[in-house]
């Protein structure tokens, strides 16, 4: 018999009743009621979490900035939580939170406490300290419950360190706007200071001119000082010679006056001496005349050099207080001079009037005696003019000598005010040099200021806010899938549905000859009686995988990139699973079935179904590689989710290696199946 009839008559055997066909059909649907159950529990647990309980309650009492805004972020993130429906969640008290963990009215509870919203201010005072979120959970509920409420926790911290980041960089940039506001201003008043200090330097320009002009004029007032002492010295001595000669006249006429009283006997000699008198009197009127012209030039030089001192002493920097000062010493001066040239005038007039009555003396001496008491009163005329220009000289000669001690001090002043000139205009020479340099270094101030102010940032308030956004949540994660499995039960179905097809391929056994006792019994080579009774269960694992694929796909609606070659990868699975318990059982019997259910956990712990396979310990590692559902899993994946194919040929060579190989023992089972022993007639074990 060939290994298909062997098959037939295997499967007519199965079906040969009612009761047996129910048992074929039973064992055709295990698979897809594992597999099928399962992935329908575990289809989108994720989109069920809103009916997950959780509490949220928030004991923040709120802080209050330095800019007096009120910051109450417990009470947001609170309500934030609740709008955001990712959990059934309650905003109750702490108290009640607590309790509801602890007899299981909430899978977890968020806990935000009283100081939440100070922490997070606390950086505004540079004493930064970090908020604490309480996460309160009891694994006697879920386990899985204390996982999803980390996972909520650090959103909740990414959301709240979002925010408090993003407030932050909004009050840095707007810190930048006020900066570059201030400098701007900056820059304006160093323009203006510019400005300032550029007229101050023509003015400087102009004041070192001035001082240079003024100190130039404090010289020449100097030198004419000196000329004008130089001069009243020289008046001064004329006016001691007139003082001396007109002492000298009033004692002459004096004497003359007390020798008339014997004019009469003298006519003779009194007329010689009036004559001798008359020349004397004529010469002193001269010197009367020239002393007179000379206090009129005085009068009228002083007058002069009035205006030109006081328009020198001024422009050497007197105050109207000082120059009043000097106008009021000359006026005194002038009033002098006007004295002494008034009594100068006089005693000229006098002179002349002496040398007249001299003249006439000479003249009517010989008729003295008969007009001896006009003479006499002539004389005594003669002797009080004498003396009142005795008297007068006296008086020239005390104001010249003031005013020679007057032009001394005015020569010592004017030398002193041209030292000080000299030093205005070193001084004024040098504030030139110091604001021509304090020019260049406003100058400099304002470019660089203006530097500066260009480069501070001066955002926009769109600009601002976009910045502080992006500042807050510096990373937008744009997730893309080379293959994507779309729900969390289509991730486990390569997992699940291996499985399946494992359990469903351990249960045929259950009814299922490994080896038909008909072929066994007869000279039927060993690899078709393999043969034969491995096509008898590949069968019924095909339906199994045609059902279970129906399933999946179409019920639970798990999409499949590659249906067919997907379908067609799960039958060689199939196959390969039937094959390796089948050579179990052959060859082993009832210990090969048990060995087949160890084998399967060894599996389901080390293919890799759930977590990758690199999280497994060092042994289970090692299994990884070598287990045929490794590459089943691996196989459905890429088909499932439309991966990179190449790999599955791969798969497919592991799973042919596998199917051979358990052929190749299923074969030698076969042919020592052909000796029956002790041990086969009445096994010791029989499953």
């Amino acid at each position: 018999m060939n290994p298909v009839r062997l098959a037939v008559a295997e499967l007519r055997r199965l079906t040969s009743s009612r009761l047996a066909r129910l048992g074929v059909v039973a064992l055709t649907v295990i698979p897809t009621l594992y597999g099928g159950l399962y992935l329908c529990a575990n289809h989108d647990p994720y989109a069920a979490l809103p009916q997950v309980p959780a509490a949220v309650a928030s004991d923040d009492t709120g802080a209050t900035l330095p800019t007096g805004e009120t910051l109450e972020v417990g009470d947001e993130v609170a309500d934030h939580l609740v709008e955001s429906r990712s959990f059934d969640w309650h905003r109750v008290s702490r108290t009640e939170a607590l309790q509801g963990v602890h007899d299981g009215r909430y899978s977890f509870a968020v806990l935000l406490p009283s100081t939440f919203s100070a922490d997070l201010a606390a950086t505004a005072d540079f004493t930064p300290r970090p908020a604490t979120v309480l996460l309160e959970t009891n694994d006697a509920n879920n386990y899985m419950t204390t996982i999803m409420g980390n996972t909520v926790i650090k959103q909740v911290s990414a959301s709240v360190a979002s925010q408090v980041s993003q407030t932050a960089a909004d009050r840095l940039l707007l810190g930048f706007n006020h900066i570059h506001d201030d400098l701007g201003k900056a820059v304006d008043g160093a323009g203006r200071l510019g400005d300032g200090i550029g007229t101050a330097e023509d003015g400087a320009a102009r004041a070192s001119s001035g001082a240079r002009s003024l100190a130039s004029g404090l010289h020449d007032l100097a030198s004419g000082a000196a000329r004008l002492h130089d001069g009243a010295t020289a008046v001064l001595s004329g006016a001691e010679r007139l003082q001396s000669g007109a002492t000298t006249l009033a004692s002459g006429l004096g004497t003359l006056e007390q020798r008339t009283a014997a004019l009469p006997a003298q006519t003779d000699r009194l007329a010689d001496g009036a004559a001798r008198v008359a020349a004397g009197n004529e010469e002193i009127a001269g010197i009367g005349r020239k002393v007179a012209g000379v206090t009129s030039d005085l009068k009228v030089g002083l007058g002069d050099q009035r205006q030109a001192l006081l328009a020198q002493l001024r422009a050497a920097g007197l105050d109207d207080a000082q120059l009043a000062l000097v106008d009021q010493r000359l006026d005194r001066v002038d009033s002098l001079v006007d004295t002494a040239d008034g009594r100068a005038k006089e005693a000229s007039a006098d002179l002349d009037r002496l040398a007249a009555g001299a003249a006439q003396v000479a003249t009517g001496a010989r008729s003295l005696a008969e007009a001896t008491p006009v003479l006499t009163d002539g004389i005594g005329k003669a002797a009080s003019g004498a003396r009142r220009l005795r008297d007068g000289s006296a008086a020239l000669e005390s104001g010249l000598g003031r005013l020679v001690a007057g032009s001394a001090r005015l020569q010592a002043g004017a030398t002193k005010a041209a030292s000080g000139g000299d030093a205005l205009a070193t001084g004024v020479a040098g504030l030139e040099d110091g604001v021509h340099r304090l020019a260049s270094g406003a100058a400099r101030l304002h470019s660089e200021l203006a530097k500066g102010r260009d480069a501070v940032p001066n955002p926009s308030d769109a600009q601002r806010k976009a910045t502080a956004e992006t500042i807050g949540d510096p990373v937008d994660v744009t997730s893309t899938s080379m293959a994507a499995a779309g729900t969390y039960g289509a991730g486990l179905a390569p997992l699940f549905l291996s499985l399946a097809l494992w359990i469903g391929a351990y249960t045929l056994f259950v009814l299922v000859r490994p080896l038909s006792t008909r072929a066994l019994a007869t000279s039927q080579r060993s690899l078709r009686t393999a043969l034969g009774g491995w096509l008898a269960p590949v069968t019924v694992g095909i339906a199994q995988t045609v059902a279970l694929y129906l399933v999946v796909s179409l019920a639970l609606d798990i999409r499949v990139a590659h249906p067919l070659l997907a379908l067609l990868f799960l039958g060689a699975v199939s196959m390969t699973f039937v094959a390796i318990l089948h050579a179990l059982a052959a060859r082993l019997g009832a210990v090969g079935k048990f060995l087949g259910l160890v084998f399967m956990v060894v599996q389901l712990v080390s293919a890799g179904g759930t977590f990758p396979w690199q999280t497994l310990p060092g042994p289970l590692q090692a299994i990884h590689h070598v287990v045929p559902m490794t590459y089943a899993i691996d196989g459905l994946r890429r088909l499932m989710y439309g991966a990179d194919l190449a790999p599955v040929a791969g798969d497919l060579g592991v799973l042919t290696a596998y199917l051979v190989g358990a052929l190749t023992v299923s074969t030698v089972a076969a042919r020592r199946s052909r000796v029956w022993t002790p041990a086969r007639i009445r096994p010791q074990l029989s499953l």
